[in-house]
């Protein structure tokens, strides 16, 4: 049986020089994460975020944010917590466990692979 993966579409094509305030600024949700482009095997999304997501791992793919606004934070499993302001970059490498908050409106860029699947945890 072959593996089916859901790889979705970036909201730009190459070539096109993007914006990503103007696009992060366009969103009212409290949770929005997208695909902004795609580079080789790897995309680029957006995320806007004020709120928790919950626990959860990537077996496929390692996962790196860069914020650009706000106060981003990163649990780890184990206790640790990372704190990540704008300008700062983390790589979470694949199959590590963690879930991602901010208190306050917050915009990170997350570099994965196309097919990186999130396996949620449900405790």
């Amino acid at each position: 049986m072959t593996e089916r993966l859901h790889v979705e579409e970036p909201a730009f094509a190459p070539l096109v020089a993007i914006n990503v305030k103007r696009e992060a600024d366009s969103v009212s949700e409290s949770y929005k994460n997208f695909v902004l482009n795609q580079v080789n095997d790897h995309c680029i999304r957006v995320a806007v975020m004020h709120g928790e997501y919950p626990w959860h791992h990537h077996p496929r793919s390692d996962e790196t944010f860069l914020v650009v606004e706000g106060v981003f934070e990163i649990d780890l499993d184990g206790g640790r917590t990372v704190t990540l302001r704008p300008g700062e970059l983390f790589t979470i490498p694949a199959g590590v466990r963690h879930r991602t908050r901010a208190r306050e409106r917050t915009v990170n860029l997350c570099f994965e692979n196309v097919g990186a699947y999130t396996d949620v945890v449900f405790s």
